[in-house]
């Protein structure tokens, strides 16, 4: 995928009245838009990813897969706060010219959303053919077509849910706390509050994976007194994430995530859910205990078009990164794309 950075030289109003100046968009682009530019594919990325898909969803991305360069023209956006080139924690505030640290305002899933309506007017997308999105990913997806239902043709909403549970929450202050007890997260400096995030990262990890998936990966062959293959396993976690982000994104997008609620000033969620009209493939993971299969269920329940398929996996949460071949098949199936075709 190809890098853009959209210095967008406008202000990002926020829903809760702040505002983020001279907001800059980082986003990665593959493929081509056809004549109609009927054939535009959004992908809404997790957590810690970032915009560039064929780093975290490689075995999605291809010709003849789900994302198809040579099908579609694929766009994914890094949203408000992440540290991978959108305006974010680390980014230099226009009014202090100083990094924002700590004054960086707190950004909702509608903030994400409308930062990628500004970058989909830049880009002259007048229609989506297919949105996709796991995790707060899919936050996105199904907040964007709350907003703009006209927009979308289809949408793959993948091990999500439509309003934060108290239980997601719960894991999302922990790992604040975490982050917290960090002394050096009072400090303004790139690196404060480094180690506390490899606790938080860790105590996450436990919410994205499951007893069994442990068991399977993480059993010692013999009988220890110290040096446990888990416990290698959750230091190893927070050290690889630690090469990669700060502590202030980490926070802040947690904030972002208990915000999630489409029924917010709409009458309550189910009315929101029924301003969707695209043809939505709902898809839940069976050992999923961040985002209980109810939830998805739900959501397909109250959904005009919604259908529910369900992964049968051990690896909890992350099962929508690791498993698909599972997720190509239900995805090509319900969509009725031909695969390995390579006309829209």
């Amino acid at each position: 995928m190809e890098k853009h950075i959209y210095n967008t030289n406008q202000t990002l109003a926020l829903e809760n009245g702040e505002k983020l100046e001279d907001f800059t968009i980082a986003y990665h682009t593959a493929g081509k838009l056809n004549e109609t530019k009927s054939n535009v594919l959004w992908v809404c990325h997790a957590f810690s990813a970032n915009s560039d898909v064929s780093e975290w969803w490689p075995e999605m991305m291809g010709k003849g897969k789900i994302l198809d360069p040579e099908r579609y023209f694929i766009v994914c956006a890094n949203y408000p706060g992440s540290c991978y080139g959108t305006t974010g924690p680390l980014s230099v505030n226009p009014q202090t010219k100083e990094a924002y640290y700590h004054d960086y305002p707190e950004v909702t899933i509608r903030d994400f959303v409308n930062a990628h309506e500004m970058l989909r007017e830049y880009l002259g997308i007048k229609h989506i053919h297919m949105i996709i999105g796991g995790s707060i990913g899919a936050f996105q997806a199904l907040e964007w077509n709350i907003m703009r239902p006209e927009l979308f043709d289809n949408m793959v909403f993948i091990a999500s849910n439509a309003k934060a549970s108290p239980w997601n929450i719960a894991f999302n202050e922990t790992q604040r706390m975490a982050i917290q007890a960090d002394p050096t997260f009072k400090m303004k400096s790139d690196m404060a509050g480094i180690e506390g995030m490899k606790t938080a990262r860790a105590v996450a990890l436990l919410s994205y994976r499951n007893y069994m998936t442990y068991y399977m990966t993480q059993q010692d062959e013999e009988s220890l007194l110290k040096n446990f293959r888990a416990c290698s396993y959750q230091n190893y976690q927070g050290e690889k994430l630690a090469r990669r982000f700060n502590a202030f994104s980490y926070y802040f997008i947690s904030k972002s995530f208990d915000t999630h609620d489409v029924g917010r000033n709409r009458g309550g969620v189910e009315t929101a859910l029924s301003r969707v009209k695209a043809n939505s493939l709902i898809i839940g993971i069976s050992s999923d205990m961040l985002f209980p299969v109810d939830e998805q269920k739900y959501v397909a329940e109250k959904i005009k078009e919604g259908k529910y398929f369900e992964i049968d996996s051990e690896y909890g949460h992350d099962g929508f990164l690791l498993e698909y071949d599972q997720l190509e098949k239900i995805i090509f199936n319900h969509l009725k794309i031909v695969k390995h075709e390579n006309t829209c």
